[in-house]
């Protein structure tokens, strides 16, 4: 990355591809949708609440379209990726919830891991022989705070809100990582990337457990953080310009926490291949869905 102000008026001329965005009515998710349909893409805002899709929709310009994905449900992801049709070329893995209250998914999985991380699993795996050009998952620099607990990934034996918040995030990932090794291993020209926002003002800071602390990270984002148009630019590059499969990419600024895009660090559990491995694995078990396309060394996944 050599332009240190990259912004989205630099974004390649997108006409004729085709976009899918997670989570797009609202933040860095309808950032990301308005910016890609200016470039002349063909957007997909994938959202819970179609109604509020359909109004986020109204206000972009260009090739939009809304269709209903519920993360938390692998039924609804199942049905989305069962009703696409022809090609896609960048899948952007963007919805996410954060230290929310201890809740479940529809498939009883803790609902940071399983909005975060298993439901953008199962939904990257459906779609991926539709997907000519790239998979970007966002993830977040809280990740460094996170650990997979393998033996208790769902939280079950006891619930700590920004633990679960960081172990998805590191799973975003770990999830990179092994999703780019397989597409290697298997000779496609898929590449996949991850991106994080910075200290970004969204929605997700006001729906945590605690009043006080949205009242804090309110106060926080009206005095520290950048803007979501700002904190889009990090998955805009990732999803558009040369890079090496399993980048990186964040905000290059002040601990990676506001600027314009640049490689972003990660911890040494990001960096884990044998728990990147392990961790499909678990993946796999729990969503009942597995890597698609077959490795040119080893034959079916």
């Amino acid at each position: 990355m050599k332009n240190s102000a990259w912004t989205a008026q630099q974004l390649p001329d997108l006409t004729g591809r085709t976009v899918v965005v997670t989570g797009a009515n609202s933040g860095l998710g309808l950032v990301t949708a308005r910016e890609t349909a200016r470039a002349g893409a063909h957007v997909v805002l994938a959202v819970r609440d179609t109604a509020r899709g359909e109004a986020a929709a109204s206000t972009l310009t260009g090739s939009t379209e809304v269709r209903r994905l519920d993360l938390a449900d692998l039924a609804s992801v199942r049905a989305f990726a069962d009703q696409w049709q022809g090609p896609l070329d960048i899948l952007i893995n963007n919805a996410g919830v954060m230290a929310v209250p201890e809740r479940r998914t529809a498939d009883g999985f803790e609902m940071q891991i399983g909005t975060n991380h298993l439901g953008h699993f199962a939904l990257t795996n459906l779609l991926l022989p539709h997907i000519t050009r790239r998979v970007v998952t966002v993830s977040s620099a809280m990740h460094r705070t996170g650990r997979i607990n393998f033996d208790d990934i769902n939280s079950r034996g006891g619930y700590s809100r920004w633990a679960a918040y960081g172990q998805s995030k590191l799973a975003n990932l770990l999830f990179t990582a092994e999703l780019a090794r397989r597409l290697e291993a298997a000779g496609s020209p898929v590449t996949a990337h991850a991106a994080h926002p910075g200290y970004a003002a969204t929605n997700l800071q006001s729906h945590s457990a605690s009043k006080l602390e949205n009242a804090f990270m309110a106060v926080g984002n009206r005095l520290f953080a950048q803007r979501d148009d700002m904190g889009a630019l990090p998955t805009l590059y990732a999803a558009t310009q040369p890079l090496p499969s399993n980048s990186y990419t964040g905000p290059g600024g002040f601990m990676e926490s506001r600027g314009y895009p640049a490689p972003s660090g990660r911890s040494a559990a990001a960096r884990n291949e044998r728990d990147a491995e392990r961790l499909w694995t678990l993946s796999e078990s729990l969503t009942g869905v597995a890597f698609p396309l077959t490795s040119a060394t080893t034959g079916p996944a």
